[in-house]
């Protein structure tokens, strides 16, 4: 009906005599119905409501923080099994949250958590650096982490050496140690000195090392860079700019490039070595504020692009981060940064970049001793997630730190799981690789302990969706949100322990980069006294409906690939929908049609209910693209024609019958 609603809108049409107009327009009409309709799943997929509460796609992850055992190990020189004990018990936390990826310190102060050739054991593990722990603790972590379908993301911090300023206390074969020149002291640490080129290739191979033997999933640095400032000092790298920064006209602009540099070369180095890796930097929340540059933020706080020497900004306009994760640890209205203006802002920042936005929230401070009254609200972390829904590009959160996502102090994790993690969430797909093909379900059994599922497919994991009922067809709007997600798994296997009733299922394949194929056909499984659902097109063998109908795909509101429509005439000859209702009882009725305000203004739809056929006149020239309720009625069981769309009405413009859905209340 494409070609025919077209011409008929056309003023050349219009004008042509009354006769002429109702050949070209049947002559179109049987055209349209030889065309072969192709489906249009993105069209219907967009005219979905989507529920902001359930998303499909966020990043829901924790920093799991080495450094002075704040998180992880809990103290050095526990056992392997306690060891291992603790990290399991961190990754269980994520999970029970919801969360689909971990964040984990394994390069705090220039040491390692695995056998690494440039740098020595972390004394965060065994408590004397250079101390051999007994086992592999990256290759641990990350077999860990992927048993449960998290993400891991290798966090590194780039220059940091020592948390003290002595060089002896380092093991004698320390790099910094053998190679003093490399290295300086300041506000009572060490650090590795960033504008000696030999320093930045040592520190991106040392962190290569960790890419390229274990299979993390991304690469994180957080927000140390060059030291934050300490009053009544200077940094003492007067004598590297005076022999390696001749070309730039201040040594501040020197050195940005060098931390510029290392942001850039290890981008173009993990990516080729592994190109599904992820790069993501965690900066400061404020780059500049406003009152300092006019593409700065609306904010008056210390400005990393000058504090710091980290350009955060650069790196998203260049793209040479996958994403950008800015410590946003401010509270709704501060006055010096506040939460809202700095979503706001970076939102705009990483707007048609491609760079994805995660914002680092600060766990730490709600509920906790010394905060502003604003963080002992246990709504303000929630809050911020209710901002970010303003913002499309957000895409996830990263909570600091793991400690105070368990500690829920004040219960404002709770609160935040409740209202924003019901549900679970694929992780947001990065670049373009093709979608895998659908997988298929070989049993779906009901047991003591829930639905066993089993299922074929070449994906790297897989996402299992649960369905109440038993719908003839896969409706897109099942998959366009996570209500209907259960979970998702890198094996090809899964119990769902939450069902009841009958239900049917659908799997889906995920690449590495989370590119998701098509459903998997529907299985069925569950107590025959379940709920009841079904979803019945105008393709569906039930559908019957004279020669009067014509058959279209001319609006991209239709469900599956076509619809049918007819003249309204002084008869009632319905399209009809026959169903199978399993039970005599309470049905709940919905329908879906395409809308057009050449479309008819009361269409009536026809429901055969217990005590008789009842009408409902339907407004079809809007509301269309998604499910509307007819309303409720008591049905009887059998096999018979339940819902009707008919052609008699005296009003003007097409009667649409395009999708029916039945479910029992």
């Amino acid at each position: 009906m494409r070609f025919a609603a077209y011409a008929l809108k056309l003023p050349f049409v219009t004008a042509l005599p009354r006769t002429l107009l109702a050949a070209l327009t049947a002559a179109l009409v049987t055209l349209a119905t030889l065309v072969v309709p192709v489906p249009a799943p993105a069209a219907v997929a967009a005219a979905c409501q989507t529920d902001p509460a359930t998303p499909k796609r966020q990043l829901r992850a924790m920093w799991i923080s080495s450094v002075a055992n704040i998180d992880w190990p809990s103290r050095p020189g526990l056992t392997v099994s306690a060891q291992q004990t603790e990290f399991r018990a961190w990754l269980d936390l994520a999970v029970a949250k919801r969360m689909n990826a971990v964040v984990v310190q394994i390069r705090p102060t220039a040491d390692a958590f695995w056998p690494s050739s440039y740098e020595p054991w972390s004394q965060w593990l065994t408590g004397t650096q250079g101390g051999n722990p007994g086992y592999d603790p990256l290759a641990f972590m990350v077999s860990e982490a992927h048993a449960r379908n998290l993400e891991f993301h290798a966090w590194f911090n780039p220059y940091r050496i020592a948390n003290h300023d002595d060089p002896t206390k380092l093991v004698s074969t320390h790099p910094a140690r053998k190679n003093p020149s490399w290295r300086f002291a300041y506000g009572g640490k060490l650090y590795y000195n960033p504008g000696i080129p030999t320093v930045r290739a040592f520190i991106e191979d040392a962190i290569m090392d960790a890419v390229s033997k274990y299979d993390v999933d991304g690469v994180h640095l957080d927000d140390y860079f060059y030291p934050y400032p300490v009053s009544g000092e200077s940094i003492p790298d007067s004598g590297t700019y005076a022999q390696y920064g001749g070309s730039f006209g201040s040594i501040a602009d020197w050195r940005r490039e060098n931390v510029n540099l290392l942001v850039r070369e290890l981008d173009q180095r993990i990516h080729a070595a592994k190109p599904h890796v992820s790069f993501g930097i965690s900066p400061f929340g404020i780059w500049r504020n406003s009152g300092t540059d006019p593409l700065g933020s609306r904010t008056s706080g210390l400005q990393s692009y000058d504090a710091i020497y980290a350009d955060s900004r650069t790196w998203v306009k260049q793209g040479w981060v996958d994403y950008i994760s800015p410590q946003i640890y401010w509270h709704l209205g501060f006055s010096t940064a506040a939460y809202e203006v700095l979503t706001a802002w970076w939102s705009d920042v990483v707007r048609g970049t491609g760079v994805q936005l995660v914002v680092g929230q600060a766990a730490y401070r709600a509920g906790a001793s010394g905060q502003e009254a604003a963080w002992q609200d246990p709504a303000e972390l929630s809050d911020h997630l209710y901002d970010n829904r303003q913002h499309p590009e957000i895409a996830g959160d990263i909570y600091f730190s793991a400690k105070d996502v368990r500690a829920d102090r004040i219960g404002a994790i709770t609160r935040l799981v409740n209202a924003h993690y019901t549900r679970p969430a694929l992780l947001p797909a990065r670049g373009g690789a093709a979608a895998p093909a659908a997988p298929a379900i070989t049993a779906a059994t009901q047991g003591s302990g829930g639905v066993q599922l089993a299922w074929t497919g070449s994906g790297t994991a897989y996402a299992v969706y649960r369905v109440a009922g038993t719908p003839s067809a896969a409706d897109p709007c099942f998959f366009a949100d996570a209500r209907n997600l259960v979970g998702t798994t890198r094996a090809k296997t899964f119990t769902d322990t939450t069902a009841s009733g009958t239900n049917t299922y659908y799997v889906t394949a995920l690449t590495r980069t989370h590119q998701e194929s098509a459903p998997s056909a529907g299985r069925t499984a569950g107590s025959s006294g379940g709920t009841f659902s079904v979803i019945l097109d105008n393709a569906a063998a039930g559908f019957t409906a004279s020669a009067g109908w014509g058959t279209s795909a001319y609006s991209s509101q239709l469900y599956g690939a076509d619809y049918r429509f007819a003249d309204p005439v002084a008869a009632s000859d319905p399209a009809w929908y026959a169903a199978t209702i399993p039970s005599a009882g309470s049905y709940r009725v919905e329908v879906w049609y395409p809308a057009n305000s050449g479309y008819n203004s009361a269409t009536p739809f026809i429901v055969a209910t217990s005590s008789g056929n009842q009408t409902v006149a339907v407004d079809q020239r809007s509301g269309g693209g998604a499910w509307r309720v007819l309303g409720t009625y008591t049905l009887n069981a059998g096999t018979y024609n339940v819902v009707g769309v008919s052609r008699w009405t005296s009003t003007t413009g097409y009667v649409i019958a395009d999708a029916v859905r039945i479910t029992k209340v």
